[in-house]
């Protein structure tokens, strides 16, 4: 008779240890991932980076594509956990038929939502060079999976409702999804482009401070387009 599979977390009181030294694992991985790419990134250093032996990948991971499934999951977990409070307020406010003046303050309170998450969260390099990685193509498509099935398609679905609401576009215009690019890139530019952004402000970094600034001009431009979008509705 076959042996049963090995477990892949620890019993009983090995639990707490188990996830102690797989989110080690992870955060090694996001950060040699982000900086080597999937197929740059050996799995010997990830080991030697989280302070395993390199068997240990396989026991958690099962592969080195499992464990980049696992990257993503955990970022999106993470995304999703700073995102959901601002998208569970923008839902209530849609389903009580709210007025025109609190969808677009649900719009901004999910905005100001990643923007946080942007600005702060993501001034740590590693999950922002695995983001552009990914972004840029190459990287296995389970991870974009992951983070299109847990994090961009709801988050998108229900900004995309609020800005059809907001300017009496349809939900499947493809005007309303440009506009809603449009309005975010304000923040990817600060994501993607950060070396960039910070060489030309003249900042070593972007502390609370100054994501509080960037926070609220972006937010202003974003309620001096939507005020005007709405205005704009029915004529031609």
């Amino acid at each position: 008779m076959n042996e049963p599979k090995r477990l892949r977390r620890p019993s009983a009181g090995g639990y707490a240890r188990g996830d102690e030294t797989r989110r080690k694992i992870i955060e090694a991985a996001i950060s040699l991932f982000g900086q080597h790419g999937f197929e740059g990134a050996s799995t010997r250093d990830i080991a030697s980076r989280a302070g395993v032996n390199a068997p240990a990948l396989q026991y958690y991971f099962e592969n080195k594509e499992g464990l980049y499934r696992a990257c993503a999951e955990s970022i999106a977990d993470e995304s999703w956990q700073a995102f959901e409070p601002a998208v569970l307020r923008a839902r209530a406010v849609m389903e009580s038929n709210g007025d025109t003046e609190a969808l677009i303050e649900a719009f901004l309170d999910i905005q100001r939502a990643v923007a946080d998450r942007t600005f702060i969260k993501s001034s740590e390099p590693d999950q922002r060079l695995f983001f552009a990685r990914e972004q840029g193509g190459g990287e296995p498509e389970v991870g974009s999976q992951v983070l299109r099935e847990r994090v961009r398609t709801p988050l998108n679905a229900v900004n995309i409702e609020l800005l059809a609401r907001i300017t009496g576009t349809q939900a499947d215009d493809t005007l309303t999804a440009v506009r809603m690019f449009s309005l975010y890139g304000q923040l990817l530019v600060f994501h993607i482009a950060r070396r960039s952004a910070l060489t030309t402000l003249a900042w070593d970094e972007i502390d609370r401070e100054r994501t509080e600034f960037l926070k609220a001009s972006v937010c202003e431009q974003t309620r001096v387009l939507l005020e005007h979008w709405s205005r704009q509705r029915g004529k031609a």
